[in-house]
């Protein structure tokens, strides 16, 4: 197909109401238009009255305006605008605009502007503004969309954690009276019937003791962040004592040896936080090597000098270490690594840890290889700017 016989593209239609006090320049603006490939139809008005009737009566794709009239001034336009809610682009076409004047029309929300010895231009500059119309309201198309699916999926977590709150709380009842009852006829029976029956009476209690704990494991879970507790200021030194206290049987049990560097004060709910390092270096005297358990509990604040700090907390062990392919799994309610012979416990700890953090804002993750030991990090926004800290203070407890 030569150039001579190609389609030609249909001019695209635009609506203009156009704020302008002269007919001439009325005219050759709208003749460059249709020469820049717009079907045009245009509105001409001199008066904010006559400009918010057009507006009323025929909405305009976009808006052009003569700077200075006789009895208005076109930039005004922008605030009639604004005041009716339309997201309509104005652009000034003006015989002369210096510099500093078309930079504060802008700031008051001009799309552009255009000189009239310059109108070549102009198609240019309303394809430009309408695109970039139309992107804006494809991005606030999508942030609504996000906003909705974000309150939909707080909503659905919600009632997720009501549901096993209830659940699990429901359920302690009917799994107590089976638990003792299961007991019961163990004491009662064991020995009076056969090999078999003692064996499936064995089975029954301990799965019905087993439930117990997962139900109770659950329901701890589910009351993470449901504490109507103010978050306060928590003093990490004055914590520690408290757990310290708190394992002060598995320490001594173990010959663990647990050492932190100064910590800082943080903004946090207090059992939440003292539950979080609790979880933690609970973690590392059961999961040990060998060797006796040697634990290093440190903070360090990072990024100080922004708005966004955090203070970044470490749990390093020589423990039994965790393969790299593990570092996300083990943070899963109910994950287990290891079977319940080798290790007790039902996989609710760290879930419980991950979740509290969340919940502050912060993140936890692991650094680890299996049989070297592990680092668990995790972050909390400091609320107010470093302060020079003295020096590191020492505790240390072994057998």
């Amino acid at each position: 197909m030569t150039a001579a016989n190609a389609p030609t593209l249909a001019p695209t239609p635009l609506r203009v109401l156009h704020v302008e006090d002269s007919d001439m320049d009325a005219e050759l603006i709208s003749q460059a238009l249709r020469k820049g490939g717009f079907a045009v139809t245009t509105a001409v008005v001199q008066t904010e009255a006559a400009f918010e009737q057009q507006l009323r009566a025929h909405p305009p794709d976009i808006v052009l305006a003569d700077y200075n009239l006789p009895q208005w001034k076109g930039v005004e336009a922008v605030e009639v605008l604004r005041r009716q809610g339309l997201d309509i682009p104005l652009i000034l076409v003006s015989g002369a605009l210096g510099d500093v004047t078309a930079v504060e029309c802008i700031k008051r929300g001009v799309t552009d502007y255009v000189l009239k010895d310059g109108l070549a231009r102009l198609p240019e500059a309303i394809r430009r503004a309408l695109q970039e119309k139309n992107l804006l309201r494809l991005r606030r198309q999508a942030e609504e969309a996000l906003a909705r699916k974000v309150e939909q999926l707080a909503r659905s977590n919600a009632e997720l954690e009501q549901f096993a709150y209830i659940a699990s709380h429901d359920l302690q009842e009917p799994l107590r009276m089976v638990a003792a009852y299961t007991q019961l006829l163990a004491e009662r029976y064991r020995g009076k019937l056969d090999e078999n029956a003692d064996k499936f009476i064995g089975y029954a209690s301990e799965g019905a003791l087993r439930m117990q704990t997962l139900i109770q494991d659950l329901l701890a879970f589910s009351r993470v962040g449901r504490s109507s507790t103010a978050r306060v200021e928590v003093d990490c030194e004055k914590m520690m004592a408290e757990i310290m206290q708190n394992l002060e049987p598995a320490i001594r049990e173990s010959g663990a040896v647990v050492i932190h560097a100064a910590l800082p004060v943080v903004w946090a709910d207090h059992s939440e936080m003292t539950q979080l390092l609790q979880n933690l270096i609970g973690n590392a005297i059961k999961f040990r090597g060998t060797e006796p358990p040697e634990i290093l509990v440190q903070a360090e604040l990072v990024q100080a000098e922004k708005a966004d700090s955090q203070w970044l907390f470490s749990v390093t062990d020589n423990g039994i270490g965790i393969a790299p392919e593990h570092a996300e799994n083990i943070f899963v309610v109910f994950q287990r690594l290891h079977t319940r012979d080798e290790y007790s416990g039902n996989g609710i700890g760290l879930s419980i840890c991950k979740k509290i953090i969340e919940r502050c804002g912060g993140k936890i993750w692991v650094e680890s290889e299996a049989g070297h030991g592990s680092v668990f990090k995790f972050t909390l926004p400091s609320r107010e700017p470093a302060k020079e800290s003295g020096p590191a203070r020492m505790a240390a407890s072994a057998s």
